[in-house]
């Protein structure tokens, strides 16, 4: 059972390990990140069933987990290393030339716990199905699971996507959208407005829930509830309200830091709205 005060000591202390990532090569993208971290503490630290030290690409017997808005990298880089898939200094590296926490996650650099490349925004939906697909086929009984921006469901192959789990009763998936309404642009209602989202998803036969995502205790109530709704013939979508920049006063609010780096001067003033909790890399 969770200890929610320690998950949110690692979720303070994720947010710290983004900063200082995206601040060393001064290239990154903190906002969705920081509003992230609650969530992928969470589902690494309670809800999943995984094995860190013995990484396989199959992951045979294991939940999986697919970044689709990789260019959120660093929180799931920083979660992996907190969750004992890779050495927390290994962190230092980010962004550098000829390293394994590349920009957007890749697998050539064989970094244990990513199983696929993304970035190119709308595809993480899809190789989500077929990897719960080949669970069903292999009579595997873990699940699935997926995160999405809010901005990426503007990418078309999303609700192609949308459309085959519920046709093939793809029930051991749980998808969640990142909903900020933010993205690089501006916000996404000005961009290219989604509207009513759980409507959406309701008609595209999917069970939808809602969240706070910066709630840890709610994220953790919420993922529960949908692995007990896993299994019942249908796919499962969490809309998990966020914060982009959550965590740091002024990063909160505006799309600004969308995919900047503090310069010195605002690490050291974001560094000190977060308790160092497990030690800086």
């Amino acid at each position: 059972m969770a200890d929610i005060t320690q998950l949110e000591k690692t979720a303070s202390q994720v947010r710290r390990d983004i900063l200082r990532m995206v601040h060393a090569p001064a290239s990154g993208h903190p906002g969705g990140s920081l509003g992230c971290a609650d969530f992928f503490v969470a589902l690494y630290g309670e809800i999943m069933k995984y094995d860190a030290t013995n990484f396989e690409m199959d992951g045979k017997g294991e939940d999986l987990f697919f970044l689709s808005n990789g260019h959120i990298s660093p929180v799931w880089y920083a979660t992996l290393s907190r969750n004992g898939y890779f050495p927390t200094e290994e962190l230092g590296t980010f962004r550098m030339l000829d390293t394994r926490l590349q920009g957007h996650p890749t697998t050539a650099e064989h970094l244990p716990g990513i199983r696929m490349a993304s970035g190119s925004l709308g595809q993480g939906l899809s190789v989500a199905i077929g990897a719960a697909m080949a669970k069903k086929m292999n009579g595997d009984d873990r699940l699935v699971f997926t995160l999405h921006g809010d901005g990426e469901l503007q990418e078309g192959q999303i609700w192609e996507a949308a459309m085959s789990a519920p046709h093939h009763k793809i029930d051991n998936l749980i998808a969640t959208i990142d909903a900020n309404n933010r993205q690089i642009d501006g916000d996404v209602t000005d961009v290219l407005s989604l509207g009513n989202l759980k409507a959406k998803w309701e008609a595209f036969d999917w069970i939808v829930l809602e969240m706070d995502g910066n709630n840890m205790q709610n994220v953790i109530d919420t993922l529960k509830h949908a692995i007990s709704l896993t299994g019942q013939g249908k796919p499962i979508v969490i809309i998990m309200k966020t914060e982009m920049g959550q965590g740091v006063d002024f990063m909160v609010g505006t799309h600004k830091w969308h995919g900047v780096a503090p310069n010195d001067e605002q690490l050291a003033q974001a560094l000190s709205q977060l308790e160092e909790t497990l030690g800086d890399y």
